[in-house]
């Protein structure tokens, strides 16, 4: 693994926002001054064996999460989850079930000198997609031709939505997404997935969340054209739906009214899980320590939030490392990892976020930070395998 500068396309910026990536703000270099968020002025540069070692960490990961969740159903640990009481036999049911599920990204640690070490799973609502599939395949195509990169994302979403259209109450899905995301990352994201279904033959509605009805009469939601919705994208936070009634309609709808990401999916997005896996999986070379509302044996270490995202409300306790940032996440809890900091090229930190699609690992993308931790002013960085 290394880093490596590369030249700039002239007409870079409208050929990565005629492929969609057209949402953000600039991300932040290290004097904290505009960067673009889509940077192609480097890139890092992966040997075969690292990728293929990455991946079968990543698939080795996945199996241990799921093995988490049934261990969490089966022992009812759902509280240590800080999920309301009232939710719980609808995750549970909705985990025996198997309601199925398209994808997930784990954040990882890697340096090329070891094992990557998982610092958390975002299974829930994923983001960085369109970037890591079109973009980036896009970048390496035109500027290395001769070389490979992992990423098999897009072929692999949509043979995934062929795998499980038939196991959702309908063809036609509704994707769904915010509009109270300022930056338009999570339309992008839902538009990209809708595109990936609608090529794999799914019929494809677009509608923000807002927008979805509740039929009182029918006990059915509805669309803006007062049309059944029984198979449901959403790009919107399992915890945010349970917080009000409107997540009660939604469980309560289930196997009816089918959702994706599924309800199980709120065990896996959770950082509790880094805990749970801990416990299972003690030593395991692709984990860190972590432990729930205290730190255990831990004399370094970074605290985070049950549900926290984009690095709001981190905390490093750590001689020489020490920081803190602000946000709106914690009273639900926090989790205790290891700190083990991102290694720094040229001054930058890489986070690797491996994507996975349905049970298999899919690719790879890269968002890199000034800081210790990655936040909103990550930059996404494109990689590529060496010829």
């Amino acid at each position: 693994m290394r880093k490596a500068t590369s030249k700039v396309r002239k007409n870079w910026l409208s050929i990565v926002e005629d492929l969609g990536l057209v949402y953000g703000t600039p991300a932040k270099d290290a004097a904290g001054a505009p960067r673009p968020y889509w940077d192609e002025s480097v890139h890092y540069v992966f040997s075969l064996d690292e990728i293929l070692s990455i991946e079968a960490d990543v698939e080795l990961l996945h199996s241990m999460c799921l093995e988490a969740v049934d261990s969490v159903v089966t022992t009812e640990r759902f509280a240590e989850f800080g999920i309301p009481e009232w939710a719980w036999p609808a995750i549970a049911e909705s985990w025996r079930r198997r309601d199925p599920h398209i994808f997930g990204r784990f954040d990882l640690r890697y340096d090329g000198t070891g094992p990557a070490k998982l610092l958390e799973y975002n299974a829930d609502t994923p983001t960085t997609l369109l970037e890591a599939s079109v973009v980036q395949w896009q970048w390496k195509t035109e500027m290395f031709p001769d070389s490979d990169q992992w990423n098999s994302i897009h072929e692999r979403l949509v043979e995934r939505w062929k795998e499980v259209r038939g196991l959702l109450p309908s063809n036609q899905v509704h994707f769904t997404w915010s509009s109270g995301d300022p930056t338009g990352e999570d339309h992008v994201t839902t538009a990209y997935m809708q595109e990936t279904a609608a090529e794999a033959g799914v019929d494809t509605v677009g509608l923000a969340i807002e927008d979805i009805g509740w039929d009182e009469l029918m006990e059915q939601f509805v669309d803006l054209e007062e049309s059944a919705m029984n198979s449901i994208f959403k790009l919107y936070p399992w915890e945010w739906l349970v917080d009000d009634d409107f997540g009660k309609h939604a469980a309560a709808k289930l196997p009816q009214t089918m959702w994706v990401e599924p309800m199980w999916k709120m065990l896996l997005s959770n950082k509790a899980l880094l805990a749970i896996l801990w416990e299972m999986y003690p030593d395991h070379p692709n984990l860190l320590p972590a432990f729930l509302d205290q730190p255990g044996f831990l004399t370094e270490y970074i605290r985070k939030p049950r549900l926290g995202r984009e690095g709001a409300n981190m905390q490093i306790v750590a001689p020489g490392y020490e920081t803190e940032t602000g946000g709106v996440y914690g009273e639900e809890g926090y989790v205790y990892q290891m700190f083990n900091p991102l290694p720094e090229f040229d001054g930058y930190r890489p986070a690797l976020g491996a994507w996975i699609v349905g049970d298999d690992a899919a690719g790879l993308g890269i968002r890199e930070s000034a800081g210790l931790v990655t936040d909103d002013g990550a930059a996404f960085i494109p990689h590529r395998i060496e010829e």
